[in-house]
């Protein structure tokens, strides 16, 4: 969810201190005029007298707490997809994404046959600092068994995380040995940067999964290391990137828009327009740029791949965005509690609000999605229908783009379903892939890091054995899944890729997963024959080389 802060602007002496004083008593009056005319409002009277009745004579005890909890929800839908309210006890965990941290050991973990097993360290976190590695199995956690006890997920957040400074003592099982540790839990980085490598000699590859506190610091360090291995060219992936802090990206988009340009605005009857601008001399503002899109890209994702096909300084790839173009802002409540409020809408440097219509209510609005896949818009270009009404123009080529309905990509990326089968599906769904590629981990993990020197050489020459997906199949049947040789056939070289990438993810980091992953997607070749052939990529802006 995208929430309402303030982007960087200069200010200009005594004149604007005087400015933004009376603008901030204006604003107070406002307020307090805006709150005596609601005390007086005959509604809240009507509230107020329902809950005074209900409290006094309803016929059982009343849990007033819930009552509110309720009655605010219930408010709250009767406006918008995304106003909310959080509970207290859950205020934290929203945010923790967001926030770029939390507290505790610094572990990826998966539970495999009842056992908690460690996927990988953080680095520099505190497990990794005592020497806990990835395939150790923790069986005790403060003196309590913890294996072949049916822990789920949240007992383990509940265990390992903690206020920093705190310590948990651990045993865990490594190649026969019980070893134990004693852990000072500390704050632990959450990364919003999934990967980032060399697609080619000249492109660069950089996935930002949300848009965080800690966003455009990752971003800046990653591209600066790309930028040091000479690349001309950069690919940005927004794909499935569902939102995060304004602030975040507008700094993003900053990076890639020269002068002094509108970036965004937001405006709401309550709220007065606000307009954020770039600033000159950011890292990226030359060079061709490729922003990926799809029906998962929201709210940030879509000021980033806006504000760029607006002023024609990249290449919008993909398939059309979600279409959030709602600004919430957190209101904290006395309890600890939390509204997010919708406050205004956001519009792109063109005019365009890309926020598509929530009138038929909240299913309606969530199913839109599957609506584009059954009228074919996932497949076919030509199923997306766009009314004429909400047609823009950029703002250097005055080319046409469309608003009220998320982004629509420059160049439309189907679907790839081609190795997707029921039976993949199934497969994957059961959990045997996974299971399977860590089963195979704690046997070769050694062996793997010995024999290939880096993941480059890895990469290059590991092949998934034809033994793994026999062995595959089988668990499969165990798990209820019926054998289908026919689909697996069509699957079978996705499948290995999948499994050589989770290999690769755990044997180094997220990011080879994705080097490995993403080059088996037919459209990646798409994406470099555009961001390298100058030609096909100016003619995006309909310019004639």
């Amino acid at each position: 969810m995208t929430s309402v802060q303030s982007h960087r602007q200069p200010l200009n002496g005594n004149k604007n201190i005087d400015m933004r004083f009376f603008l901030f008593f204006a604003a107070f009056l406002l307020t307090y005029s805006s709150a005596q005319s609601q005390m007086d409002d005959p509604e809240l009277d009507k509230v107020r007298l329902s809950w005074q009745l209900i409290s006094t004579f309803y016929v059982d005890s009343v849990d007033t707490h819930e009552m509110a909890e309720e009655a605010i929800k219930g408010m709250l839908e009767k406006l918008d997809p995304h106003s909310v309210y959080i509970p207290a006890e859950e205020v934290e965990a929203m945010n923790e994404p967001l926030d770029g941290n939390f507290e505790g050991i610094g572990i990826e973990f998966m539970i495999l046959k009842d056992t908690l097993m460690v996927v990988a360290t953080i680095s520099g976190g505190p497990s990794e600092k005592v020497g806990l590695m990835a395939g150790d199995r923790i069986v005790v956690i403060d003196g309590e068994n913890v294996a072949g006890i049916g822990l789920a997920n949240s007992d383990v957040f509940d265990m390992l995380r903690g206020p920093k400074g705190s310590e948990v003592r651990v045993k865990v099982l490594r190649d026969s040995q019980l070893l134990e540790f004693t852990i000072e839990r500390d704050k632990i980085p959450i990364f919003s940067i999934e990967a980032t490598y060399l697609m080619s000699r000249k492109t660069g590859y950089i996935k930002i999964s949300r848009f965080a506190q800690s966003t455009h610091r990752e971003f800046i360090k990653a591209l600066r290391e790309l930028k040091g291995k000479g690349i001309d060219n950069l690919v940005l992936d927004l794909r499935g990137n569902g939102g995060g802090y304004l602030k975040a990206a507008l700094d993003i988009a900053d990076e890639f828009i020269d002068g002094e340009r509108l970036l965004l605005y937001t405006d709401g009857m309550a709220i007065p327009r606000s307009e954020y601008h770039s600033r000159t001399g950011q890292l990226w503002e030359k060079g061709n740029l490729v922003i990926l899109i799809d029906e998962g890209s929201a709210s940030a994702s879509e000021i980033v791949a806006g504000a760029v096909q607006d002023w024609d300084r990249g290449v919008i790839m993909g398939r059309r965005s979600f279409g959030k173009g709602l600004v919430q802002r957190p209101f904290s409540l006395p309890d600890g509690a939390e509204i997010r409020l919708t406050i205004a809408k956001y519009y792109t440097p063109s005019g365009r609000s890309i926020q598509k219509s929530y009138d038929e209510g909240l299913a309606d609005y969530h199913g839109e999605i599957f609506e584009r896949f059954q009228h074919g818009e996932m497949m076919h270009s030509d199923s997306i229908d766009m009314p004429d009404s909400l047609t823009y123009n950029t703002l250097r080529t005055e080319r046409k783009v469309f608003g009220g309905g998320g982004i629509m990509p420059d160049i439309f990326i189907p679907m790839d379903t081609a190795y997707y089968t029921p039976y993949y599906r199934d497969l994957v769904a059961s959990g045997s892939v996974n299971r399977l590629v860590m089963d195979k981990l704690d046997v070769n993990r050694d062996e793997w890091l010995t024999e290939y020197a880096s993941y480059a050489d890895f990469n290059k020459r590991f092949v998934v054995p034809g033994e793994y997906i026999e062995q595959l199949t089988r668990r499969a049947e165990d798990a209820g899944v019926e054998m289908n040789e026919e689909q697996l056939e069509i699957s079978l070289d996705w499948l290995k890729l999948q499994m050589k990438a989770l290999i690769a993810r755990n044997l180094w980091s997220t990011s080879e997963y994705y080097q490995t992953l993403n080059p088996g997607l037919p459209f990646f070749e798409t994406v470099i024959k555009v961001i390298e052939d100058q030609a096909t990529y100016q003619k995006v802006f309909g310019y004639d080389n």
